[in-house]
């Protein structure tokens, strides 16, 4: 549950993997975690033209802010299909584009993009977030 979030989020340092822009025709809510806690959800709304997105579980972190805490959109580069969020509470990458923000009790922190090889970071058997194809 640790490796998987990690690979993602090297990811963010290869330009062609990085979200310019949010994708088009997402569901109402996604499958969410933040690393380390329990599988929550967030439920997507927009916020001037940006995704704003809700999360809905117990564990957001409450110690997260501006610069050490971010939550990431993860992509599969083969499908193109939606996977769910994963909400780290590390160093805010520097110079990418936000996609917008997600929020969980009175926080809020930005929203950044990534695509990547998702069969070789969830594990069917113990799937990193869930049951995707439940929320699309």
């Amino acid at each position: 549950m640790l490796a998987g979030p990690t690979i993602i989020q090297e990811q963010l340092r290869n330009p062609r993997a990085v979200l310019t822009d949010a994708p088009r025709g997402l569901p109402e809510t996604l499958p969410a975690r933040v690393i380390g806690q329990p599988q929550g959800r967030v439920t997507i709304g927009d916020n001037d033209g940006r995704l704003a997105m809700r999360y809905e579980g117990a564990s957001f972190p409450q110690t997260a802010n501006e610069l050490n805490g971010y939550g990431l959109l993860v992509v599969d580069d083969t499908s193109q299909r939606v996977q769910g969020v994963l909400i780290y509470e590390s160093e805010l990458p520097r110079n990418h584009p936000r996609l917008g923000l997600v929020a969980g009790g009175d926080k809020t922190l930005p929203l950044f993009g990534v695509r990547v090889d998702w069969a070789s970071m969830s594990n069917p058997r113990c799937p990193l977030l869930g049951d995707t194809t439940a929320s699309q």
